[in-house]
C-alpha cells in the first residue's frame, strides 16, 4: 500500500514549478510506484493561457476549484471548466488551457511521468526511452 499526503509530497521534492510561471504540479504517484499511471495535483495560476499537446500521453483532468476553459485547437470548441468538471484528452488533443481564476486540478497521466517533467516547446512531456529497446 502507498500512502502519501499532498503536504509531504510538496516538501520532499515532488512539487514542480513550470519555468513559464503558468502552473505548479505535485506528483503524488509516479512511474517508479509501478501503478501504470501517474497522479498529480496541479495548480493553474490565474491568468494562465497556454497551449499544450500531450502527443506522448493520455490525460484526464478533474477540476477541484477555480474557473477557466479548455479550447480544442482542431475544431476551436471551448469548454468551460468549473469545480466538478472533468475533461479527458483521449486523442492527444492539441489544446489551450485558460485560467480565469486559480484552478486546482487532479490529473492522471498514462504512461506515468517520472516526476521532473515540464512541457517542451510543443507543450508535451517527453517519454523516457526504454533501455531494452534503445539500440547501442
Amino acid at each position: 500500500m502507498i500512502v502519501r499526503t499532498l503536504e509531504e509530497s510538496e516538501e520532499c521534492g515532488r512539487k514542480i514549478i513550470s519555468p513559464d510561471g503558468n502552473w505548479d504540479s505535485t506528483r503524488l504517484l509516479l512511474k517508479d510506484d509501478n501503478m501504470g499511471f501517474s497522479f498529480h495535483i496541479t495548480t493553474i495560476y490565474e491568468g494562465a493561457d497556454f497551449q499544450m499537446h500531450y502527443k506522448n500521453h493520455l490525460e484526464s483532468v478533474y477540476c477541484i476549484s477555480g474557473n477557466g476553459e479548455v479550447e480544442i485547437l482542431a475544431d476551436g470548441k471551448k469548454y468551460p471548466i468549473k469545480p466538478g468538471t472533468i475533461y479527458i484528452l483521449d486523442k492527444h488533443d492539441k489544446h489551450i488551457l485558460r485560467a480565469f481564476s486559480e484552478m486546482k486540478m487532479a490529473c492522471v497521466f498514462n504512461p506515468p511521468l517520472n516526476g521532473t517533467e515540464v512541457h517542451n516547446k510543443e507543450g508535451a512531456y517527453e517519454v523516457e526511452a526504454d533501455p531494452l529497446t534503445v539500440a547501442s
